[in-house]
């Protein structure tokens, strides 16, 4: 702990010099002072990682100050040990409750000092690092877009985030809901605790039930071992079952089961497994006419559908293609190690144009797609790998010209564009090819404002 500033706060002159001796001979660096109004202008000004404070001082009181200590947020707040001449429980749970990290009862022992200390900095540390994973997490999992549906969907996550209401979330594939479900338990206060994903429809009818649930050994054929199951797993944490409209009756009645007791039984076993999760599903499928079908159950439903989230397909929300297209090219371009590339206005068009079956998962791939094989930096409406109709294209490249020759300008410029990147932009071998003089090109490239660099 070499390093690490620690603040004495005591009225007592030979306490403040005892500890602050003790403590630099550690290593560590100390300041000392007599009043909590001191301590509270050393904290703000300076950074402290502990502050080891009485309990009785003049003006401002131990906890008092403490309180105050604790109103300032992480990173910059330091972690706080009370110190106590007249000490007992009352005041020491009391401390405690207010955030005190440990209470110490004087005479001191100096090797108690020390270990406290090093334990309250590592644990201030740790909190610190939990916050930042939160904070990188909810990063992670942020839902991008700006439209109406979505603005919606943020509103409705923000008020349900903090509950345990069990959440069934709608929307075709690729839409996003198991970045929805992830962002649910990442805002909750169960974000430090497990997140465990099960594809109902990607698992077999005759293993799901131990895959939820877990077995015993010897259970069945294959059960050579004992098996913890994903709500186990969960403990604590949230469960997310993707496609829930997928999975079996025999399967649900024991899901609801589980979500009613909050308990059940491995496959095999004979004693009943208690667990604490919160559970949100997820299905592509309309589940009131699964129930119709018989595929689903009613009563679980009923259970699962406490809180309904929609996410919608990406044609009914495009205005946000454009910024979920950046945020991808960002993304893509970072991990290939690429240049920063830039979507044309007409490259836009063509991204909005587009019906996307596949949703934002067929958004994604695409622009991997681009960043991988398109090495030039600006990206126009020809390196857009989509079916497009030519109608809709021309329409919204076309539709902002006032005159035919904006129109024919801008025919020119894309077709030398074209060839220069066919030449991988040697001037002198598109000249060739468009039969001018390597001198002409280059004034009606200055013309057209196209740099040679693109």
């Amino acid at each position: 702990m070499k390093g690490v500033r620690v603040l004495v706060v005591d009225d007592e002159p030979g306490i403040r010099r005892s500890l602050a001796g003790v403590l630099e001979d550690e290593g560590y660096r100390v300041t000392a002072v007599d009043s909590g109004e001191s301590a509270l202008e050393q904290v703000l000004a300076q950074g402290y990682e502990l502050v080891l404070l009485d309990i009785w001082l003049p003006g401002l009181g131990g906890l008092e100050t403490l309180s105050r200590i604790q109103e300032i947020p992480l990173p910059d707040r330091p972690a706080v040990v009370m110190i106590s001449g007249h000490g007992n429980i009352e005041t020491a749970v009391k401390a405690t409750k207010l955030g005190a990290f440990d209470f110490l009862e004087k005479p001191l022992s100096i090797e108690k000092v020390m270990v406290v200390a090093s334990n309250a900095i590592s644990q201030r540390r740790l909190q610190i690092e939990n916050k930042s994973l939160r904070e990188s997490s909810t990063a992670k999992y942020r839902i991008i877009g700006e439209s109406v549906p979505m603005k919606a969907l943020r509103q409705q996550m923000a008020l349900m985030a903090g509950t345990n209401g069990r959440v069934l979330i709608y929307g075709e594939s690729g839409t996003g809901k198991e970045l929805v479900a992830h962002a649910l338990h990442s805002m909750s206060p169960r974000a430090a605790e497990p997140f465990v994903e099960v594809n109902c429809a990607a698992i077999p009818e005759d293993l799901i039930e131990s895959e939820l649930f877990g077995h015993s050994k010897g259970s069945f054929t294959s059960a050579h071992e004992a098996k913890q199951g994903k709500f186990q797993k969960a403990d604590r944490g949230t469960v997310f079952l993707d496609e829930v409209g997928d999975m079996s009756l025999r399967t649900q009645a024991k899901v609801l089961r589980a979500l009613e007791e909050q308990r059940f039984e491995p496959v095999g076993a004979t004693e009943a497994v208690q667990v604490d999760v919160r559970v949100v599903a997820a299905t592509n499928k309309h589940l009131e006419e699964e129930i119709e079908r018989g595929n689903f159950r009613e009563d679980l439903f009923y259970r699962r559908n406490v809180i309904p989230f929609s996410v919608p397909p990406l044609r009914e929300r495009a205005e946000d293609i454009p910024m979920l297209a950046d945020y991808f090219l960002s993304e893509f371009t970072t991990a290939y190690g690429r240049r920063p590339k830039e979507l044309t206005p007409e490259a836009y068009g063509v991204l909005q144009e587009y019906h996307w079956p596949g949703n934002v998962r067929e958004l994604r791939n695409i622009i991997e797609r681009i960043v991988i094989l398109n090495p030039q930096v600006r990206v126009d409406a020809r390196h857009i790998p989509v079916p497009v109709t030519r109608r809709s294209v021309v329409d919204k490249v076309y539709d902002r010209f006032g005159s035919l020759q904006e129109v024919r300008e801008t025919a020119e410029r894309e077709y030398i564009l074209k060839k220069l990147e066919e030449a991988n932009g040697n001037v002198t071998r598109t000249a060739e090819a468009l039969g001018l003089e390597r001198s002409n090109l280059y004034r009606k490239m200055k013309t057209l404002g196209i740099a040679p660099k693109e």
